[in-house]
């Protein structure tokens, strides 16, 4: 991915840029000196909590930049501490429609065509809104096909560079002064930035939505729109309209004889491909873009934040669960460097006791019957206090696995993600000939020449 660079015309940015400098300033400083205040008074700890749901406010009062740059944070164990995690978590894209007229003659700017001899009917008003952009319903002129037209949001490329330009500074700061924080907060800024700028690139998307349908909708249970070339542009999207029910909405699925632990569990399964499998893979899926069709499929929308796992990480990341099964926490240290989680520098001799100490609690039950998200809180714990550098992808990763066991969880408290995905782990280490799997494989069964006594 290309570094981010600042865009053309934030030099001749003044009056405005030094408002939302001040702004910024006024609303990151004064949280910053509470945050001074209770390291004086030695209350830091009791109070995260409340202090990062200040922070949600804060970044929902501040807009679009800041709830993309909160919700990226919240996949960040080895920057914010759990309770920062979780509040950050809950940030939500919606934000004030923008007027229908502007987006109507968007659409009609950018596809150079009157809305009248694209759609037969559209509807006057976003039937969803986002930070970004909003969504109409319409019907396609020439084949009567509905569809989906998302539109861009007026002004927000600029708003959002000259956002990024000025947290850019502060991360300069960061990365100067404060020295708890160890990873390089500049290129962190860098590469969010970049993804960012790739979702208001709806060409992008289409594309993203196109790749994404190769590869997973060949399952019958599995559905992604196709996308209207003829009337897509950098800032309008036409795809098919799905229609369905949000996969949080546990009544209303159930009410059309669907269960809704089905459905999870295909979300699971896909997930699993898309991680380990090919590693291209949805890095935005909350439920608003999962629905549940009235067939029974699971449809994924809105492709513009995507991710690719390295192949080193994706067998990594199998290879990483067999050593969890077993408890080789010798061995889990050392996945932490192909996983690219630390520098080859760095001794993992520490780390050891604190993989042991929080697995052999949480293990004490079979790993079958583990959560999925108390792993990634307690290893989340052990990611803060030590010098890891999480990549990415692999934030995105645990994001997208925690948001479907949350679904599952919400249907039925005793659902375990980590059983549900064992079969997929267990094909791919008997049927799979790469020699890294195989010789897990033969970790898994065996032990000093001896067959394992499985749990």
């Amino acid at each position: 991915m290309p570094p981010y660079t600042a865009p053309s015309f934030l030099p001749a940015i003044t009056v405005h840029g030094l408002f939302r400098t001040l702004q910024i300033l006024v609303a990151l400083g004064s949280f910053s000196l509470k945050l001074l205040i209770d390291q004086r008074n030695g209350v830091l700890d009791q109070n995260k909590r409340k202090r990062a749901a200040e922070l949600r406010r804060i970044f929902t009062r501040l807009g679009p930049t800041f709830v993309k740059l909160g919700q990226g944070l919240s996949t960040r164990p080895d920057i914010c501490p759990p309770e920062y995690l979780e509040e950050l978590s809950e940030l939500q894209d919606a934000l004030p429609t923008f007027p229908d007229a502007e987006a109507f003659s968007c659409i009609e700017r950018e596809l150079g065509l009157t809305l009248d001899s694209i759609f037969s009917s559209i509807s006057p008003s976003p039937i969803a809104a986002a930070s970004l952009g909003q969504v109409y319903k319409a019907q396609l002129k020439y084949s009567g096909q509905i569809v989906a037209v998302k539109v861009q949001r007026p002004g927000i490329e600029e708003a959002i560079g000259l956002d990024f330009y000025l947290i850019r500074g502060v991360g300069f700061l960061i990365n100067k002064y404060v020295d708890i924080i160890t990873t390089d907060v500049v290129a962190l800024i860098d590469e969010f930035a970049s993804r960012v700028y790739q979702e208001l690139n709806y060409v992008q998307e289409g594309q993203n939505a196109r790749r994404f349908k190769k590869l997973y909708a060949d399952k019958e249970d599995v559905l992604v729109p196709d996308i209207f070339w003829d009337y897509t542009s950098g800032k309008v999207l036409t795809m098919e309209w799905v229609e369905g029910v949000k996969l949080n909405e546990q009544v209303a699925i159930e009410s059309q004889g669907l269960k809704v632990l089905d459905l999870v569990n295909t979300g699971i399964q896909c997930s699993l491909r898309q991680l380990l499998e090919y590693g291209y893979f949805h890095a935005d899926p909350h439920p608003g873009n999962l629905l549940a069709t009235p067939e029974g499929k699971l449809a994924f929308l809105d492709f513009g934040m995507m991710s690719e796992t390295p192949e080193e990480a994706r067998f990594a990341i199998i290879g990483h669960v067999v050593h969890m099964v077993n408890r080789d926490y010798e061995a889990m240290a050392r996945d932490y460097y192909a996983l690219d989680f630390l520098s080859p520098d760095v001794d993992v001799t520490p780390i050891v006791p604190a993989l042991r100490n929080f697995f052999d609690d949480a293990l004490n039950s079979s790993v079958s019957e583990l959560n999925f998200k108390t792993i990634v809180d307690g290893l989340g714990a052990v990611l803060y206090q030590y010098p890891f550098n999480v990549p990415a992808y692999y934030a995105l990763i645990l994001r997208s696995l925690t948001v479907l066991e949350g679904l599952a969880l919400y249907a039925d408290p005793n659902f375990k993600v980590l059983a549900a995905s064992y079969p997929y782990f267990a094909k791919r280490l008997l049927t799979d000939p790469n020699p890294y799997l195989r010789d897990a494989l033969v970790e898994l069964l065996f032990k000093d020449g001896r067959f394992r006594h499985m749990e």
